[in-house]
């Protein structure tokens, strides 16, 4: 989707820092140390809407159980419908047991 507006030496070290990541302590402290609060809550929330979009949930209920504005919920979304399918292959290998519903690109 934009991947190629982001690639770069910066963005490849952060990467693979994260990818040295051994556990979820580990992954509290880094992102502590390089993210605010409010950048880690809305990544989380953010996830959490795709998770709930992957289980077909209505705007309303996503509104209400995440607190995300509309706005958001469109763009994880778009993200998630026209993207490049991870929200769901990593949705997919965290909750195994939910099937995806989401429908093959063509």
């Amino acid at each position: 989707m934009q991947i190629e507006k982001i690639k770069g030496h910066q963005t490849d070290q952060l990467f693979k820092a994260v990818l040295e990541l051994n556990d979820i302590e580990e992954c509290y402290r880094f992102f502590d140390d390089l993210c605010t609060i409010s950048e880690i809550q809305s990544l989380a929330q953010r996830f959490e809407v795709a998770h709930l979009l992957r289980l077909k949930k209505t705007y309303e209920t996503i509104k209400k159980e995440t607190g995300a504005s509309t706005a958001t919920i469109s763009r994880v979304r778009r993200a998630y419908d026209y993207g490049n399918d991870y929200y769901d292959e990593i949705l997919g290998r965290l909750y195994p047991e939910e099937s995806s519903i989401k429908q093959p690109k063509e």
